[in-house]
């Protein structure tokens, strides 16, 4: 079962957060700024993040919402283990990535460095978190209310990615965590992804990030798009 092809409008964000630290940083106000910046140290001191995600898709006719566990681990290492409606896996040990649904006969799989569809930009959050240098036009989002009174919204164009989002939408807490991510597409498409009940420099073993295919499940290499 391939990948979901709206996620990969949220590859490119994935990219401008890995090499942030060479982009050029543009003026912003300074309260914008202030806040970017407590949600820069606030990832930037985590080594691993564990949480409750839900993710919904709307658009080209599709209405979804998937929910499950995201673990992170410094450096690049993340799962997504999905359970509703549907079992399935999208785990990555920073070296290859894979994608699987229990079930299925095929597991997919290639390079991290040529991962072309990213489940969350906070993946690359941890230990190298800059939004200043990622968004052009960082702002807050007066028009967007927060789905949790006393948050505030955060708005700005990833950079490199006009032909692809529209704009991205930060939910912030004001102690600098980061509770959604909307990612607003250039052909009106909306992908969000809302995070619960994290915890924060939690154990947790490296073995969850391997995959091992099955007995008689195919591996298919190449992308993991559609």
């Amino acid at each position: 079962m391939p990948i979901p092809s709206h996620l990969s409008s949220l590859a490119g964000l994935g990219v401008c957060l890995a090499i942030a630290a060479n982009s050029p940083a543009s003026s912003i106000p300074q309260d914008v700024l202030t806040l970017s910046q407590r949600v820069d140290r606030h990832y930037n001191a985590l080594h691993t993040l564990q949480a409750e995600f839900i993710e919904k898709y709307r658009g080209n006719g599709i209405d979804r919402t998937e929910s499950g566990t995201l673990w992170i681990k410094r450096p690049g290492r993340m799962r997504w283990e999905y359970r509703e409606p549907r079992a399935k896996l999208f785990i990555t040990d920073g070296k290859t990535a894979w994608f699987y649904a229990p079930g299925d006969q095929q597991a997919r799989s290639t390079p991290s460095r040529k991962l072309d569809d990213l489940r969350s930009p906070l993946a690359y959050l941890l230990g190298k978190a800059k939004l200043e240098r990622v968004f052009e036009g960082l702002a807050f989002a007066t028009d967007v209310q927060p789905q949790t009174p006393g948050n505030i919204m955060l708005q700005g164009k990833p950079r490199g990615l006009a032909g692809h989002l529209a704009r991205v939408l930060l939910e912030v807490t004001p102690d600098g965590r980061i509770d959604r991510i909307v990612a607003e597409g250039q052909d009106d498409s909306v992908t969000e992804y809302r995070f619960l009940a994290s915890k924060e420099d939690v154990a947790i073993a490296d073995e969850r990030f391997r995959f091992v295919p099955p007995a008689g499940v195919e591996v298919v290499t190449g992308g993991l798009d559609q």
